[in-house]
């Protein structure tokens, strides 16, 4: 059980890791003019979301399923706090979707967003994160 936990949150930290940089490199990429730079930026992305953040997400639902399930899936499924931090799951795998065709914008040179949004947008999983330890951790609701 304690295995399973750490795991999920190993994973967590994994795609968190991935969701806080990739949209700063996302920042860096809007701001490059030399094409060296920009092929650079289209590898990093690319690697980050395939390599890092898309297996994290994957391993971090995969552990935190199987812990539900052990410690009975209806038990968590009736408790409102549970809820509300699998819709938060639900629209933080969105903005990882999103994340993913940002990246083949970029890929294709068609990015329509500036570095100003970039560092906008980067703020969003913090918001995510927050909401989902606080849920996890009191249980408020």
């Amino acid at each position: 059980m304690l295995l399973l936990k750490s795991l999920h949150l190993i994973f967590m930290v994994t795609w968190f890791a991935g969701l806080f940089y990739l949209p700063r490199l996302f920042v860096y990429h809007a701001m490059s003019s030399d094409e060296v730079g920009i092929e650079r930026f289209k590898i990093m992305e690319r690697k980050l979301y395939f390599g890092i953040m898309t297996p994290g997400a994957v391993l971090t639902l995969l552990f935190g399923v199987w812990l539900a399930a052990i410690n009975g899936w209806g038990n968590y499924a009736i408790q409102t706090w549970f809820q509300v931090k699998l819709l938060l799951l639900i629209l933080l795998a969105g903005y990882h979707v999103y994340c993913g065709k940002l990246l083949k914008d970029f890929k294709h040179d068609r990015n329509r967003h500036s570095h100003l949004w970039y560092r906008w947008f980067n703020e969003i999983p913090v918001v995510f994160l927050i909401a989902i330890i606080l849920l996890a951790v009191y249980k408020p609701l």
